[in-house]
């Protein structure tokens, strides 16, 4: 008899915002014991005035309102600026032994860290460390390593541009390209694809742009948890007339329908919009196949008589044109339906509302990039474009969500590892010396590194590496490998409990929401958002103690212990007068022109686009029809036993950061051990919702230990032959070579699985019962 657990499922027939969004804030707010501060503090939340969110990268409006923060949003400045912290007594009352058997909300829900610390393994305690002994000894540390590439240099999104560019001054300097960032596990494939699609990788729509649209093809993303404030945005669209096409695996309650906070009347009335006008369950992995249907649809649409293809674009702008309708051509219809799960008939519906449409933008989140096939993915989308002229154009365009506020700006000043020549050329003419010049890792080749014995020490400016990519077993053997590890960060988390064996370092800094006081007064640092928005970000907290220092500090603190007069770099002045290096990131990067007087100006202003000008800096100067063969990305979908896994934030989520247990939208309440599939496939495969079971990895090259254990089945609104769960809990499933390997971002939206009932081989490796969980072990257990 298979096993069953109390399911804490309900059904949830709310839209999304509205009361039960307000009320999630209040929750929020008293949790973090900041009812009237945090209130107050949310309304600077995107203001020009004030700090930019830390969560997601959506566009500030040119008009912004009383509030513009969002459910999410307000959680994450919540969790940041919380009257909870930890500093000496606590890590004296709890040994790190103790502190791993906790789940990971509760580890970060202990609060901000106020000292600088350093593991002693002796005790098993992290001890406070003064600022000097800490920098003395992390700057010894990496001064003693055999080779600069020994060295790996991880950044996270949430750091801004002018600790970004410090820190990828401070590492190149040292002698290495490892630049291993956050993007590499979300949008490196738009990085890596879009540059030979169009000539930049980044998305090619302003905000204003969606005042014109007619139509939005919504891809592969979940904006009412992911990036809320667009719900705004497509609300207004679609209470307009605008047509929105969502083309998602679940059914994401935000895509239905949104009660906006901001309606007098939708919050009185208890009504809400309509989203989306129609909505295609594609199978997980089905996005490619769905794209050439339309495609294909579109062009055998196009006749003299009514053409639907804008064939002066594309004669003038675009090359590769006729090997893509050759490619189309042999796509059989029967091949497209069962790769993407959808019938003809609505591909060939949504070419006709495209063809209709005189300004489409196609919106894509990691739905697209975060598979085998990504940087295919995300070409496939700008062929769709490309085939109707809707790149640099009033309305139209690519726009790909970014997942953190400064995720995309990191990138813009040089963290890069993947370094253009022209980059290595400004460096070295600014700074004066000769930056190295080979190819650095990404995160994927950076805990292979580790996990290999090649690299021996790891900076992590923010984030919480080992959990927020695949293979945590990979990431925890090469963390425990290593000679010296450094977090910088502003709370305690898993990765900081994978002690070197060497020396491991914590270093608390600011967040977004605290004054930055300097010596040359009170700073301002920048951030870029998806839509290449360079905007300053001011906080006005006090910070949560005296030993917690900004970002550029410690970047130059560091600096400066390891490389002493190297350079003649002048940190001190550098962090004195944040201006100081906007005026280098000026001269690096001229697209920065004016930096210090344009980040004055409310709302800050725009980098220069040249997709949106239809310049095309690619290798034909035009912008590339480029051919993905195939429908399929592996052949694992011919095995009717094999099921493909989409990992999946909660509602209750950011990234790693698990806020509460819930998950409202979908129904899931106090838990996150859940497996979601319809109810067909459940029977199909001799299972009823509640059942537990574990879930293995169907990968020929992975290991056959690698599976998860212990999750419920839960009835959910999928397509065929798929399912879904909570990321990162389900990532040991994911093998660290289980990625793109155009821009190696793991493929952790599209995992073929198996299941089987609960402990049906119990001498199977058992490598996961973790957060959110209480009381039971996390999978990166030594």
């Amino acid at each position: 008899m298979p096993k069953k657990r109390p399911d804490g499922i309900k059904d949830y027939t709310g839209p999304a915002g509205g009361w039960g969004a307000l009320k999630a804030v209040a929750v929020a707010l008293k949790a973090q014991q900041i009812v009237s501060r945090g209130a107050q503090t949310l309304l600077k939340s995107n203001q020009p005035d004030g700090f930019d969110c830390p969560s997601c990268a959506w566009p500030d409006p040119k008009h912004s309102s009383s509030f513009e923060f969002c459910e999410n949003g307000a959680k994450a400045v919540a969790w940041e600026s919380t009257a909870k912290k930890i500093g000496a007594e606590f890590f004296a009352t709890h040994s790190i032994s103790d502190i791993w058997q906790r789940t990971d909300h509760w580890i970060e829900d202990q609060g901000r860290i106020t000292e600088p610390l350093r593991y002693n393994a002796a005790t098993d305690h992290y001890e406070v460390v003064t600022w000097e002994e800490a920098f003395a000894e992390i700057g010894a540390g990496l001064a003693k390593l055999d080779d600069p590439n020994q060295a790996e240099f991880y950044t996270s999104g949430r750091c801004s541009n002018e600790a970004a560019f410090l820190y990828q001054l401070f590492a190149r300097l040292y002698g290495t390209n490892n630049f291993p960032d956050c993007s590499n596990m979300c949008h490196e494939a738009t990085s890596v694809g879009l540059p030979k699609s169009i000539g930049i990788g980044k998305g090619t729509v302003s905000l204003e742009d969606f005042d014109h649209a007619d139509l939005i093809l919504s891809i592969g993303h979940n904006p009412g948890t992911n990036h809320p404030r667009m719900m705004a945005t497509l609300r207004e669209v679609a209470r307009r007339g605008g047509k929105i096409v969502v083309f998602n695996p679940l059914k994401e309650r935000a895509l239905e329908r949104f009660e906006s906070p901001q309606s007098v009347v939708e919050m009185a009335t208890f009504s809400a919009t309509p989203i989306a006008t129609s909505y295609l369950q594609v199978k997980v992995g089905g996005d490619a196949a769905a794209l050439k249907g339309i495609c294909k649809a579109l062009v055998a649409m196009d006749t003299a008589e009514t053409p639907v293809l804008d064939h002066g674009f594309i004669g003038e702008h675009t090359a590769g044109f006729d090997a893509l309708v050759a490619d189309l051509e042999t796509a059989e219809w029967a091949d497209i339906g069962h790769a993407s799960g959808l019938a003809r008939s609505d591909l060939e519906e949504v070419a006709r509302l495209y063809a209709q449409s005189k300004a489409t933008i196609c919106c894509y989140g990691m739905g697209i990039t975060q598979h085998r096939t990504g940087t295919s993915n995300v070409q496939q989308i700008a062929n769709l474009l490309l085939l109707r002229g809707n790149m640099g154009r009033p309305g139209a365009g690519i726009c790909p969500l970014r997942g953190h506020s400064n995720v995309q700006g990191d990138r813009t000043v040089g963290i890069t590892e993947r370094p253009s020549p022209a980059l290595l050329d400004a460096m070295r003419d600014v700074f004066g010396f000769e930056p190295p010049r080979a190819d650095g890792h990404s995160v994927v080749e950076s805990i292979g590194a580790m996990r290999d014995g090649h690299a021996k020490a790891v900076v992590c400016l923010g984030g919480n590496l080992a959990i927020a990519s695949s293979d945590p077993q990979a990431c925890a053997q090469g963390f425990r490998n290593m000679d010296l590890a450094v977090h910088i960060t502003t709370k305690l988390n898993r990765t900081q409990l994978l002690m070197a064996k060497g020396n491991t370092y914590i270093l608390p800094c600011l967040g977004r929401t605290e004054r930055d006081s300097q010596d040359g007064g009170v700073q301002a640092v920048t951030v870029e958002d998806s839509m290449s928005m360079v905007h300053a970000s001011r906080g006005f907290l006090m910070p949560p103690g005296e030993n917690v220092r900004s970002e550029p500090w410690i970047v130059a603190g560091i600096a400066k212990a390891t490389l002493g007069a190297k350079g003649g770099i002048d940190w001190d002045g550098y962090v004195a007068n944040y201006d100081r290096i906007r005026d280098k990131i000026e001269a690096v990067f001229p697209a920065f022109k004016d930096y210090n007087a344009r980040i004055r100006e409310p709302g800050g202003f725009h980098l220069p686009n040249s997709a949106a000008q239809r310049i095309w800096l690619t290798d034909t100067k035009k912008a590339n029809f480029i051919v993905s063969p195939g429908l399929e990305e592996d052949e694992s979908t011919k095995d009717p036993s094999v099921l493909r896994l989409t990992t999946l934030r909660s509602h209750d989520q950011y990234n790693t950061t698990i806020y509460a247990l819930d998950d409202r939208y979908r129904g899931v309440f106090g838990r996150r051990d859940v497996l979601f599939m319809n109810a067909k496939e459940i029977a199909r495969l001799g299972f009823a919702k509640g059942d537990v079971i574990d879930v293995t990895t169907a990968l020929e090259f992975a290991r056959a230990d690698r599976i998860v254990q212990g999750l419920m089945l839960v009835e959910h609104e999928l397509p065929d032959g798929c399912c879904a769960s909570y990321y990162p809990e389900t990532q040991p499933l994911i093998a660290l070579e289980d990625h793109d390997p155009q821009s190696f971002t793991p493929s952790y939206k599209s995992v073929p699985v198996q299941i089987r009932p609960a402990g049906a081989d119990d001498g199977a490796e058992r490598v996961i019962e973790r957060a959110g969980v209480a009381g039971r072990r996390t999978s990166l257990e030594a």
